[in-house]
């Protein structure tokens, strides 16, 4: 098995763990986090396709949810804080450049709706965007049943970049109408 399966069974596992109530939120992104760092697979320069677009999308979004996670200590400076943020911010950035590669890599085919959220902050501006296509998934899931897919075999990535809504627009494939997220319990969990 590669690294690059090895990522994604492990990130399975984190997923399994986390849907079944064995980790908590800020467990499953720290162990998230240490785990990406441990691998060795620095984020891709190059993003020329889908299962690089996909793990520059998986690493940035674990660093960002880690330094944020670890901006909100409150043994911090507001220095430290201020550093931390910022380098929550980069990740979340570099993230959306990935989702914006991955989404030209396929031509956009995927579904994509806002969310309703609890968190103030992220309401009318999280988008969910899920990737359906059997080709696509397998591709880069190294869980695929050889049978075929379920309904819930899906890639799921969020944003709240106007950049990414404005593509997601352009190309018709923002529905404009609020949807319960696909991982509602996950995005609603605070941390």
């Amino acid at each position: 098995m590669n690294k690059f399966d090895g990522f994604l069974r492990h990130r399975q596992s984190l997923l399994l763990q986390y849907k079944m109530g064995d980790m908590t939120k800020n467990e499953f992104i720290e162990e998230n986090y240490r785990y990406m760092e441990n691998l060795g697979i620095k984020p891709f320069t190059r993003l020329d396709n889908v299962k690089k677009a996909v793990y520059n999308y998986h690493y940035h979004n674990a660093h960002a949810k880690y330094w944020q996670w670890i901006a909100n200590d409150s043994k911090n400076s507001d220095k430290e804080r201020r550093s931390y943020y910022a380098e929550s911010l980069n990740h979340y950035h570099l993230k959306d450049q990935a989702t914006l590669a991955l989404l030209r890599l396929i031509d956009f085919n995927a579904e994509a709706y806002y969310v309703n959220v609890k968190s103030r902050l992220l309401k009318g501006k999280l988008i969910e965007i899920v990737l359906k296509d059997p080709d696509v998934l397998l591709e880069i899931d190294a869980f695929q049943p050889v049978s075929g897919f379920t309904e819930n075999e899906y890639l799921i990535l969020h944003t709240k970049s106007t950049a990414i809504a404005n593509a997601l627009k352009a190309n018709g494939i923002l529905k404009e109408t609020k949807q319960q997220s696909l991982t509602d319990d996950y995005i609603n969990q605070k941390y």
